[in-house]
């Protein structure tokens, strides 16, 4: 009798803890900057750019031990361009013929520049820059903007739609970061 008391709680605390269990989705402890830099009156995101994490004097940040980011550990944080994948999953050339069955890699950002980092990340202790370093390739040079970051630039894609419900003033998340580049 004993045995059949324990057993039952047993089972009981068992499927407790499997209907507490909450889903998880495939972004859990991820977040993304996202930032469109354009020129003013256009719609494009200017190529090759050089978009970094910086910290407040201006230099680059680097992700030590995976403090900050869970890729690219003990590098800086730079930010890559969104690409195209194939129904393979795999990254399509620039060049490629786009016949609608492809999608962009991080589906929440279209050609914006991104970076993965944890959701944890101290956003506002730190600002991005843009460079460009490449001035030929942009048909000329733009100006070097350093943007502060904020916890609200962060897309935070596991939350639930009861939190994005409650978020009634304010700017909304997971909107890409504009920025407006002047040339030199």
């Amino acid at each position: 009798m004993r045995y059949l008391f324990l057993l039952t709680v047993f089972i009981c605390f068992s499927v407790n803890a499997q209907v507490g269990a909450t889903m998880h989705c495939g972004y859990d402890f991820t977040s993304y900057f996202v930032v469109d830099a354009h020129e003013a009156g256009k719609t494009e995101n200017v190529k090759n750019l050089k978009v970094t994490i910086v910290d407040s004097l201006g230099r680059e940040v680097i992700n030590i031990n995976n403090i900050y980011s869970w890729q690219k550990s003990n590098q800086p944080m730079v930010f890559s361009m969104n690409y195209r994948v194939g129904n393979d999953n795999k990254p399509l050339p620039p060049d490629a013929v786009i016949t609608g069955k492809e999608r962009f890699f991080f589906p929440y950002a279209k050609d914006n520049y991104l970076l993965s980092v944890s959701n944890k990340f101290p956003a506002e202790n730190f600002s991005f820059k843009i460079e460009d370093i490449d001035g030929k390739e942009n048909g000329g040079h733009f100006k070097t903007v350093i943007v502060p970051l904020n916890a609200y630039n962060m897309y935070v894609l596991c939350s639930s739609e009861s939190q994005q419900a409650a978020i009634k003033f304010g700017r909304k998340m997971n909107k890409p970061i504009d920025v407006v580049l002047e040339k030199q």
